[in-house]
């Protein structure tokens, strides 16, 4: 009998085979951080079922990763407190698990893979998570699954990196139909009757489980841990649950105006979705499936083309407006990481803007920033500074003022190599949607990844294209904006 989950989104990690006399299987949750519409939950149970063997999940989060602090560890924590509840709800043993130290987790996962009859895992294409499989896969003795529910395009459908978002719809346009006809199931759970997992003899003492006081992230347990807590938590809640209500948000008030507004800082229509995409929250499954129900939607609408144009999809011009970034900017991210080991290098950007950043790098510069002049909105520049102190505080900037931010960095700091590793660094210590693969690809883009040369040449951008406060000013409505969050 072939998977229910589509053969693209299956991964083997090694070449063991799986065990016949395990006691359970195992999905470790790293990636798709949610109990609903989620490939590896749907493919651990389907594993399960024909050995008879309950499930069990374990879910962790470490504290010796780059920029973990009390923003990022609070946001996963919530999503934590909410599958513990609906694992629970569902009759499944789940087993959240907060690193007290850096490499007090060491050893949990060989512990209950050891009576695992599979073990199945996320597939996430950059930050530590591919160093960490590879590393389990090596390590484990039994068979370990990685599942991709990363796009609506599967990681593997595309052999190539696309060097322009024209290029990728134009692929999407000829590729993605018959992956839009194989979604993960609602709720994978329905019907689950193979019991609670018992935890190996010796786990729940080594490695016991998050307190309630971590699950809610209460500011003393977020104290206790050895993490950043320079950079506090934030009024957004993370988890499903609160995902869930975002996307019912946008869709019902946000929507019909995204389309004409969405680059309005005053207009606030943005989907805020990012973050709970980038942990897990919610899948970008779940994502269209609500905007296909609400536009009455379905594939025969799918307009036959290959012109690499907009609007291809077949629904209103906002909801293709928001698809184009649900999916070719975001999918963007996700082929280029997915190929290239060194996304997060300068280097890896094209030659053209590498060729033209380097003849201007010793360009004269008026203005020119620390990293710590950047973090606290030290600048001249009202509406930089204002973005800035929007992200500090938030977790979140918005949209069309995150590219300004990015090239203005650019501009006044002395060298782009010192402006990319700076926008890397205040990204994802600040953002709730940094580490992820559009983190990566969105700042490259500043630098003139998917872009073209821009007339006329100028002074440190070279023909990288411009963008300045004073004409956004002029363009958009931000009055509110800045009178909120300007110093």
């Amino acid at each position: 009998m072939p998977p229910s989950v589509p053969e693209v989104r299956l991964r083997s990690c090694n070449d063991q085979p799986a065990r016949t006399d395990g006691k359970h299987v195992l999905y470790w949750m790293t990636g798709a951080r949610r109990s609903k519409a989620n490939f590896a939950l749907q493919r651990a149970v389907e594993l399960a079922q024909p050995h008879g063997v309950p499930l069990l999940v374990m879910e962790g989060l470490r504290c010796g990763y780059r920029w973990a602090n009390d923003r990022h560890h609070a946001f996963v924590l919530q999503g934590m407190a909410d599958n513990r509840d609906a694992f629970a709800a569902a009759g499944v043993t789940y087993l959240p698990y907060v690193e007290p130290a850096p490499g007090a987790g060491k050893g949990l996962l060989a512990a209950l893979a050891a009576d695992a009859c599979a073990v199945v895992a996320d597939d996430w294409p950059c930050f530590f998570l591919p160093r960490m499989l590879a590393a389990a896969a090596k390590a484990l003795p039994v068979r370990l699954e990685a599942v991709d529910g990363c796009g609506l395009l599967p990681l593997r459908a595309a052999d190539k990196v696309f060097g322009r978002a024209f290029d990728l719809r134009r692929f999407l346009q000829k590729a993605l139909a018959p992956h839009l006809a194989d979604f993960p199931v609602g709720d994978p759970l329905r019907g689950y009757a193979l019991g609670e997992a018992k935890l190996p003899r010796g786990v729940a003492t080594m490695w016991p489980a998050a307190t309630a006081a971590q699950l809610a992230a209460e500011p003393k347990a977020l104290a206790a841990l050895p993490i950043d807590h320079e950079v506090p938590a934030v009024a957004m809640r993370g988890g499903p649950v609160a995902a869930g209500e975002a996307l019912r948000g946008f869709l019902a008030d946000k929507l019909a105006r995204y389309g004409e507004e969405r680059s309005e800082p005053d207009a606030d229509c943005a989907s805020g979705l990012s973050p709970y995409l980038h942990y897990g929250h919610v899948g970008v499954h779940q994502v269209f499936a609500g905007l296909a129900k609400k536009e009455g939607w379905s594939r025969d609408r799918i307009k036959p083309t290959t012109s690499g144009q907009r609007g291809w999809l077949g629904m209103s011009d906002t909801a293709e407006s928001f698809l184009d970034e649900l999916i070719t900017w975001r999918e963007l991210g996700f082929n280029y990481t997915a190929q290239r080991a060194d996304y997060e290098d300068f280097e890896s950007l094209p030659d053209w803007a590498k060729a033209t950043l380097g003849k201007h790098a010793a360009d004269p510069r008026e203005h020119l920033y620390t990293l710590d002049d950047f973090a606290q909105s030290r600048t001249h520049d009202a509406v930089w500074n204002a973005a800035q102190t929007q992200l500090r505080t938030t977790g979140v900037m918005q949209n069309y003022l995150r590219m300004l931010w990015g090239k203005k960095v650019l501009e006044w700091t002395r060298s782009p190599q010192e402006a990319f590793a700076i926008l890397i660094e205040l990204n994802n210590r600040y953002a709730l949607d940094g580490r992820d693969p559009n983190s990566y690809t969105g700042i490259s883009w500043v630098f003139g990844r998917y872009d073209r040369p821009w007339a006329p040449e100028r002074d440190v951008y070279g023909v990288i294209r411009y963008m300045s406060s004073a004409n956004t000013v002029k363009k958009l409505r931000m009055k509110q904006y800045l009178a909120q969050w300007a110093q």
